[in-house]
């Protein structure tokens, strides 16, 4: 485990080369990932559009931002993402605001079929469910947490839906899209927090 979680933070992108990446996937009308089908670059594009809002449009609560600015530890948030994932573009803005927020939180992104063994190794309930989120201390290297594929809230929303139906409808999925839209990543932000909170004793509130 040390040495994958070694090798995918040495080669994670910044935020801002995996947005570069995806604005050359949607020039070039493909998609990252081993499935290269236009349904994927087709939300890819979409994606990236998604990314794009959120980028200008988040807003970090005062009290969400005081509690990001007092954790104290150098980390790295490392996520596992692909560009056709539609709760990643959701939830990766998100986390780069947060992560702004204070020099010591590093976020870095990898691509899920890039990196099988990473992925094995942080399934959710034996799926390679993504956009996942490892939270690893830069001073120890070990694993702090891990967060996702989805909000919590979210995530609620989904169990309900597929312990009545079995599975997710179409339709569905577009209230789910309606819910992040409306939802504006504040309960992602709350989240964050609270995973924070819970497992390091050097964040002081």
């Amino acid at each position: 485990m040390e040495a994958i979680l070694k090798d995918a933070l040495q080669k994670g992108m910044t935020y801002l080369e995996y947005r570069d990446l995806v604005a050359a996937l949607v020039a070039s009308g493909t998609t990252s990932g081993s499935e290269k089908t236009e349904i994927n670059a087709n939300y890819t594009l979409l994606n990236d559009r998604r990314m794009k809002r959120w980028d200008k449009t988040l807003k970090v609560p005062m009290a969400i931002e005081k509690k990001l600015k007092n954790y104290k530890e150098p980390v790295t948030w490392l996520v596992i993402m692909e560009s056709w994932c539609a709760d990643g573009a959701h939830t990766l803005p998100v986390l780069n605001k947060l992560a702004e927020l204070n020099d010591k939180i590093h976020l870095k992104i990898v691509l899920r079929d890039e990196n099988p063994a990473l992925m094995q190794a942080f399934l959710t309930h034996g799926a390679r469910a993504i956009p996942k989120l490892i939270m690893v201390d830069d001073k120890t290297g070990d694993v702090i947490s891990t967060y996702g594929p989805r909000p919590s809230e979210a995530t609620s929303f989904v169990n309900r839906f597929k312990a009545k139906y079995g599975e997710l409808t179409p339709e569905f999925k577009e209230d789910l899209q309606h819910w992040y839209n409306n939802d504006k990543g504040q309960n992602i932000m709350e989240d964050i927090v609270d995973v924070l909170y819970k497992t390091t004793s050097n964040f002081f509130l």
